[in-house]
């Protein structure tokens, strides 16, 4: 159900019963302004969201890539150089 400002205020127990069949829409001056939901649905949705924001190893190299393509960037990586390694040298008697 749509509501106005003015309406929500003096029905706001009746906005509250009416969020357990679906998401109460504020309006003002016939734009929407808020949206009054159960709280299981808040839940959902910062959950959610929280999942959405979390950057993983792969989304911040492509980033990085990103980053270089626009500032026209180019890593550098030296060639490999074989160096000791002391565990290989102790497991190889």
């Amino acid at each position: 159900m749509n509501w106005g400002i003015a309406e929500a205020k003096q029905k706001f127990s009746e906005l509250i019963k009416a969020v357990t069949k679906e998401p109460q829409l504020i309006y003002n001056r016939n734009q929407l302004v808020a949206v009054v939901v159960e709280a299981e649905m808040f839940e959902e949705f910062l959950a959610w969201r929280q999942q959405r924001e979390k950057m993983s190893l792969a989304d911040a190299f492509n980033k990085l890539r990103q980053i270089a393509i626009e500032e026209d960037y180019t890593l550098e990586v030296p060639s490999r150089q074989d160096r000791p390694n002391s565990f290989a040298d102790a497991i190889n008697f």
